[in-house]
């Protein structure tokens, strides 16, 4: 199973990526702080949870579109989730 979400870092985005990586899910999602970012992809390697991640902001609509190139080859083509 593989998922993108979005706000992973904190709140209710943070406890979706642990429930699903949990669950052996590879997640990828974004953040629009990279040291919140990194420390979060550093925990959740520790925990041997398959999470990666990119720093951008999703309201902006030119970094969704590169994120939208960018998720189909992390998961090789295919997203269960999103």
């Amino acid at each position: 199973m593989t998922a993108l979400v979005t706000g992973g870092t904190k709140g209710i985005g943070h406890k979706i990526v642990e429930e699903l990586a949990g669950l052996g899910a590879t997640i990828h999602t974004c953040s629009r702080k990279e040291t919140k970012l990194n420390e979060c992809l550093k925990d959740w390697k520790a925990k041997g949870f398959g999470v990666t991640g990119s720093v951008l902001d999703v309201s902006c609509r030119a970094q969704r579109e590169k994120l939208m190139e960018t998720v189909p080859s992390v998961f090789n083509g295919k997203m269960n989730i999103s």
